[in-house]
């Protein structure tokens, strides 16, 4: 984990990458500058196939279970947590909110069915939104090929220009910057 420390913080966002890339992701870290500049403390979570070097995820429940405990591990006391992620990471943070104690979710492109299987319900990942009890943001791009989740009672979607890469930080930091202040109150 890579964490970010801020003074006087009054939350805390740890964020967890794609299966395909790192934390330096251009969304990550435009998320992460935001949350920083809000007053939160920010830790960037690589999961352990990452570590060792593989390039394919394990499987979700070991990604899971990495997730539950990095976060429990993490130096922010009981501060209100925001877990968020992109693509996989998000769905990671999705399925382990009310594990980890989750304020709120933040979701970085998530990837709502795989490329081509929009039309089969059993591929859909709505669920993994739908089953999140707190407010959930979603910056997803215009063009994304896994699917635009829809807005929910407690779910905003935020659309920026782009596809599944998110290689537009300033806008994911705009959005990002503008939806914490109001989930998490200082």
């Amino acid at each position: 984990m890579h964490v970010h420390p801020v003074d006087s913080p009054h939350a805390a966002v740890v964020l967890g990458h794609g299966a395909g890339g790192g934390v330096e992701s251009p969304d990550l870290v435009g998320a992460a500058s935001a949350a920083l500049a809000a007053g939160m403390s920010v830790a960037l979570v690589e999961q352990p196939y990452r570590v060792a070097g593989r390039k394919s995820p394990a499987p979700a429940h070991q990604l899971d279970a990495a997730w539950t405990a990095v976060v429990s591990q993490l130096p922010f006391g009981d501060l209100p947590l925001v877990a968020g992620g992109r693509s996989s990471g998000a769905r990671v943070a999705c399925r382990t909110a009310a594990d980890v104690g989750a304020a709120a979710v933040l979701c970085l492109a998530f990837p709502l069915h795989p490329p081509g299987k929009g039309d089969d319900p059993a591929k859909s990942r709505l669920p993994e939104l739908e089953a999140v009890q707190a407010p959930v943001l979603v910056v997803q791009g215009e063009r994304d090929p896994f699917g635009m989740p829809p807005p929910g009672r407690m779910r905003t979607v935020t659309v920026i220009p782009g596809t599944h890469s998110l290689r537009n930080r300033g806008a994911v930091e705009a959005a990002v910057a503008e939806w914490l202040p109001r989930v998490v109150k200082s």
